[in-house]
């Protein structure tokens, strides 16, 4: 595949708060801070699962605690940045660290580490949002979210047109690294061409760009398209040629909707990676994933002290395909692929907090298609902002 070939992503989602690009300062630290404000959120889960009939008992983690510093600086500029700590503290990582300066509400300067707009998850995965307490494997496998980068760009919302306004971002970051293809995965994983390098230098000194234009509803939500677009490999070396440079791109559809009392998020992926000929069949250049998550609100009781309690019902089915195509030899399809439901009970006590309990049912296949694995899972979580 030459370095034409691009990445697909459609995606599907339920309102947020508020809108898509706006998904790092909808925060609660943001909305009651006139100056500067310290917040975050923190999440904890445990775990149950059973492995083709085996499994390693009962497990509890504290996932993330992850630390907001948000700061307005005057009236036209406000910062701010996240630090995330995942399973205790063995993964430290700066998310986000921007500022943005506004010149109209319809141009807006961003620079610093951001999170470039692929499809509405990576702007808006806070797990105090989600009804789940895994994220959709399609947006961590197939999307490489969460994708922090450094870079600049510009976003804005135009004027409403009636009950619709239009806003639209636009980025240039360091992009993808060489871990796209030599991972320890074993396959092609654009989450795995994530690296703390990137913050401080390119690897190829090509930027990405990706960009995001959407149109919102007052009633009915948000429809969205993206893109993404850059050479993810090292393909010179002091200046010189040692490979040809390989692309991934990304083209996007997200919305967001409620149908009755139905509130609808999902993600559809097909990605397509510029990949070494000699890789080709066991490193996937085409992969598909999608996920469709419904909730349904069951019961609103009125506690003391909790005027706003909710119960809801969740689904989730979800699908991953690493390596799309046939094998060359037989005709025969590859395999390299994951399918999951999810049913679970969700309880948000106040706003910004949510109590969950997940049942998920998975099956894995491997590349040349033997029986699959059947995983199951039982897991209970609870996440908050603060």
């Amino acid at each position: 595949m030459n370095a034409r070939r691009v990445f697909f992503c459609l995606a599907i989602a339920v309102p947020a708060v508020g809108a898509q690009e706006q998904g790092v300062f909808d925060r609660p630290v943001v909305l009651s801070a006139g100056g500067t404000a310290v917040g975050g959120y923190v999440e904890g889960n445990s775990n149950y699962i059973v492995e083709n009939g085996i499994g390693e008992g009962f497990s509890m983690e504290l996932r993330r605690f992850n630390i907001f510093l948000f700061s307005s600086i005057g009236s036209r500029m406000r910062f701010i940045s996240e630090l995330e700590f995942e399973h205790g503290t063995e993964e430290i990582a700066l998310e986000t660290a921007l500022i943005d300066v506004t010149v109209n509400p319809s141009l807006v300067l961003r620079a610093g580490i951001l999170l470039p707009p692929l499809g509405a998850f990576n702007v808006n995965h806070d797990s105090p949002r989600w009804n789940f307490i895994d994220r959709p494997l399609v947006s961590t496998e197939i999307i490489p979210a969460t994708l922090s980068d450094v870079g600049f760009g510009v976003h804005g919302r135009l004027e409403p047109r009636g009950p619709v306004s239009l806003s639209y971002d636009l980025y240039a970051t360091n992009g993808l690294g060489d871990g796209v293809i030599l991972n320890d995965e074993g396959r092609t994983r654009l989450a795995s061409g994530k690296d703390e390098e990137q913050f401080a230098e390119d690897n190829n000194g090509s930027p990405a760009f990706s960009g995001r234009f959407a149109a919102r509803h007052a009633s009915r939500g948000e429809l969205g398209v993206s893109f993404y677009t850059g050479i993810y490999n090292s393909y010179r070396a002091e200046g010189e040629p040692v490979d040809d440079a390989r692309r991934v791109s990304l083209y996007a559809l997200d919305g967001a909707t409620t149908v009755g009392a139905v509130g609808l998020r999902g993600e559809l992926a097909l990605a397509a990676i510029d990949v070494p000929e000699d890789l080709r069949e066991l490193f996937g250049e085409r992969q598909l994933g999608w996920h469709i998550d419904a909730t349904v609100p069951i019961w609103e009781p009125t506690w003391r002290g909790f005027p706003d309690v909710a119960l809801s019902a969740d689904l989730r089915v979800e699908y991953v395909d690493f390596n799309r195509g046939e094998f060359a030899g037989t005709g025969r399809r590859i395999g390299d692929e994951i399918g999951a439901v999810v049913v679970g009970l969700s309880l948000r006590p106040v706003n910004g907090t949510v109590f969950k309990v997940n049942y998920r049912r998975q099956r894995n296949r491997d590349l040349v298609n033997n029986q699959a694995i059947k995983v199951g899972a039982f897991q209970i979580g609870f996440a908050t902002y603060f």
